[in-house]
């Protein structure tokens, strides 16, 4: 199996000359996504499409942003990346859709072994991260190899997500744990808030 094959495979492999390719072109995007000027809405929708295996429409990141392979990560539509984002993503990265990240949200979706004797060769261990629909990270939060997070839960600023976090709760915390269920409670205030917005906003914007 080739290097590559190895990695997409869940498996140990070391970069090689052709996994090196798909690393410098993932970089060469970002360095371009990372010049733009914040007039350039469009350009950066581009090289979103450009950068991922797949980006659903609307999908939009705030520079600067960092990843190791693009090419390995999947985004739905309308996802948003606040700044200075970094996705790890030797591993599968798949977001789903509506999901937002806070700014410095690190996606680590590789490991390396613990056992020093393996781990002098420098291999890389893929371990992927999968993200559901509707998710909201908040700021600073670390997201650790093999990580799921469900449908339409938050996880606090600050956290450091090591184990999977169920769909519709609140979790944050070092290491991540769930707080609260998200409730009809929730649910109740904050379209209330929508139908305020709705009434004194000049030109609602959805």
């Amino acid at each position: 199996m080739t290097e590559r094959e190895l990695q997409q495979n869940g498996m140990l492999y070391k970069p090689d000359d052709a996994l090196m390719k798909l690393h410098y072109k993932a970089k060469g995007i970002c360095r371009v996504l990372n010049s733009t000027l914040e007039t350039e809405r469009d350009r950066r929708m581009a090289l979103v499409q450009e950068l991922f295996a797949s980006a659903g429409e609307g999908s939009y990141i705030e520079p600067p942003f960092f990843c190791d392979f693009g090419c390995n990560t999947t985004v739905g539509k309308n996802f948003y990346s606040n700044y200075d984002c970094v996705f790890l993503d030797c591993g599968k990265i798949t977001i789903g859709d509506y999901v937002m990240l806070g700014p410095k949200v690190a996606l680590y979706a590789v490991n390396h072994p613990i056992d020093p004797a393996v781990r002098q060769y420098h291999h890389d261990f893929p371990l992927p991260i999968t993200i559901g629909n509707h998710v909201w990270i908040g700021g600073s939060t670390v997201v650790c190899p093999g990580v799921t997070i469900g449908d339409n839960t938050v996880i606090g600023a600050g956290s450091v997500v090591t184990k999977d976090i169920p769909a519709n709760v609140v979790a944050a915390g070092n290491p991540c744990r769930v707080i609260r269920p998200i409730t009809e409670e929730d649910k109740v205030f904050w379209e209330h808030q929508l139908d305020l917005y709705r009434q004194f906003c000049d030109d609602p914007q959805f």
